[in-house]
């Protein structure tokens, strides 16, 4: 399972709710033209945080984070499935204050505190939770994260959220 972001326009974004098959070919074109450029987050359209996206969202959530960037928070194409269920976009609005959390919060805000054990407990995937340094695999993804999602309230954009 990977966590997987596509920056839209609030046009696009009209389009994809109006009509989520395009916008599903969309990511997918996005996708296929960012494979060979690899571009930085800054500049990428897509974006993924690969399998830390649920040890993101449980250390977002344990710190009480206001806005869900793991998940997106309003559903569209509720009889589509990207993979794992339907897709989920972020408002520019809520992309705006996203991009002024995650610039306010540090990696290690969300790690303090943390026991390992918490993630076992919680099923946190890939699960396998043993000791404090796993913690850091998510550092970079969570720094890359804010990168682009700086670009994307840069830019007025929106944000689509979907696990693949």
């Amino acid at each position: 399972m990977i966590g997987e972001y596509l920056r839209v326009t609030p046009s696009e974004l009209d389009r994809a709710v109006r009509d989520p098959e395009w916008a599903l070919e969309l990511a997918e074109l996005v996708m296929d033209a960012q494979e060979d450029d690899a571009p930085t987050a800054a500049d990428a359209r897509h974006f993924s945080t690969y399998k830390t996206w649920n040890l993101l969202g449980f250390l977002l959530r344990r710190f009480g984070f206001p806005v869900d960037v793991v998940h997106g928070e309003e559903q569209f194409a509720e009889d589509e499935d990207w993979g794992y269920g339907p897709p989920r976009f972020l408002s520019v609005e809520r992309v705006r204050a996203a991009a002024l959390e995650l610039e306010r919060v540090s990696y290690d805000d969300l790690l303090r505190g943390v026991e390992v054990g918490e993630l076992a407990e919680a099923k946190v995937y890939p699960m396998g939770w043993e000791q404090r340094g796993e913690l850091e695999w998510a550092r970079d993804y969570y720094g890359r994260l804010a990168v682009f999602f700086r670009a994307a309230a840069a830019g007025g954009d929106a944000v689509i959220v979907w696990l693949d």
